[in-house]
């Protein structure tokens, strides 16, 4: 934020009017609320349900949960070293159980948890968890291909974040693997197959933001800056008449890129105030439920972003936590979802009876506890991705799309979304 206050004092003294993206504070009880709701998930010390992402939300946000929160940091290295750096889970191991094994996106997700912490990794395990994520951007590159006509294996979602972890630790990258990115953000097409486009380029945006800061590639300084001016561009155009940079999920992290962004002009202000208006909306209305989402959107209320990890402040006072109080029982005892899987022969229909407040999650899991319908899941970085239904795996460019009756895709996952009494939900099987 130096070098930003000292370019806007310079623009100031030549008469331009330049524009900041600023979030005026939100009320502490709002955000005490969505704190609470990263508890539970703190408690869960199941190896399949860690995620770096919540202890990342929690340090760059206003918020602590005390000694809980340092044990989740301990539990968290005794999981990644053992999983990446056991001989038997080596990287190149083509015959590795890559269900016990975290992806690298999680990975480069751990790398920054370390720096939220102040830490810097070192020493021979530390290098080795760098190297590990250098080989995977690597063989991502070598998939996207030399004339940039392939595609990442994961997402160029991950593989900006992998840059971005990288870099907040002072590790370097060659310009070639930087590259990928830069023309992916120069050739927008190339970022249109990741399912949240916004989300994309928001990360890509944070990643050159963070080689911008640290002066890393010099030799791609002037793309990297053209980059960044880009992405902000498109996620300005993509803000939604409500106020949304996107969608209403993809807006924290969008809001992470502008924050630190700057241009001439009233227009970026404008936008995250109107983007702000609406998440205050959305938090109100409960809509932030999902840990990684909320982990995203604690910084931003605390003014922060994932590019302070290359300088964080430890210190920083935070409030600490307390438990929510259990709300009163609901009156109604059971609610109706009504679930269809169309794509399937013979089509499933059944109305399932499920407690008020069940995710739609709970609702598949009593569907398959009355018999007759199946489904497969896997946790990602998001939450858990539907991999099967009614024993139909998703192929290549196909996924379970989710809809409320009669045709409103679902914005939520199944872990977050919470279906109302009477409500019929879909399972489509598309392409894209």
């Amino acid at each position: 934020m130096g070098h930003l206050g000292v370019l806007l004092f310079l623009l100031g003294g030549l008469g331009t009017l330049a524009d900041i993206c600023e979030i005026p504070e939100v009320n502490s009880k709002l955000v005490e609320t969505l704190g609470q709701r990263l508890l539970p998930w703190i408690d869960w010390l199941s190896l399949e349900h860690l995620n770096p992402s919540i202890y990342i939300g929690l340090r760059l946000s206003s918020l602590q949960a005390g000694a809980r929160e340092a044990f989740y940091l301990h539990i968290l290295k005794l999981k990644y070293q053992q999983s990446f750096l056991s001989p038997r889970l080596a990287v190149n191991d083509d015959n590795r159980d890559d269900q016990a094994k975290p992806s690298m996106g999680q990975l480069a997700l751990y790398l920054l948890a370390l720096r939220a912490n102040c830490e810097f990794v070192g020493g021979h395990k530390g290098d080795r968890l760098v190297s590990q994520l250098k080989r995977f951007l690597e063989n991502e590159k070598r998939a996207i291909g030399p004339n940039h006509k392939g595609h990442p294996r994961t997402s160029y979602y991950q593989y900006g974040l992998g840059i971005l972890a990288l870099c907040v630790h002072q590790k370097r990258l060659h310009d070639t693997v930087v590259g990928k990115l830069l023309y992916a953000v120069e050739h927008d097409h190339h970022l249109h197959r990741d399912h949240l486009s916004v989300d994309t380029v928001a990360m890509a945006g944070l990643a050159f933001t963070c080689l911008d800061d640290s002066n890393f590639n010099p030799s791609q300084r002037h793309r990297i800056t053209l980059a960044i001016r880009t992405v902000r561009e498109k996620i300005l155009k993509a803000q939604t008449p409500e106020g949304y940079f996107g969608n209403v999920y993809s807006t924290p992290l969008a809001l992470q890129l502008l924050m630190n962004s700057f241009m001439p002009g009233e227009k970026l202000g404008t936008a995250c105030l109107k983007a702000r208006t609406a998440l205050l909306a959305s938090m109100k209305d409960g809509a932030f439920q999902n840990a990684l989402l909320i982990s995203q959107l604690l910084p931003v209320l605390n003014g922060k972003s994932y590019v302070d990890l290359i300088s964080p402040d430890c210190e920083a006072p935070r409030v600490l936590l307390q438990p929510a109080m259990e709300n009163p029982s609901q009156t109604r005892e059971v609610i109706s979802v009504m679930l269809k899987v169309p794509s399937v022969l013979p089509p499933y229909r059944h109305s399932i009876s499920v407690p008020p407040g069940s995710s739609l999650e709970d609702v598949f899991k009593k569907a398959q506890e009355l018999g007759g319908f199946t489904y497969g899941m896997q946790n990602t970085l998001s939450g858990p991705y539907l991999t099967s239904v009614m024993g139909k795996e998703v192929g290549e460019r196909e996924f379970w799309q989710l809809l409320r009756a009669p045709d409103t895709p679902l914005l939520e996952g199944i872990a977050e979304y919470t279906p109302k009494n009477g409500e019929t939900i879909e399972l489509r099987l598309v392409s894209w």
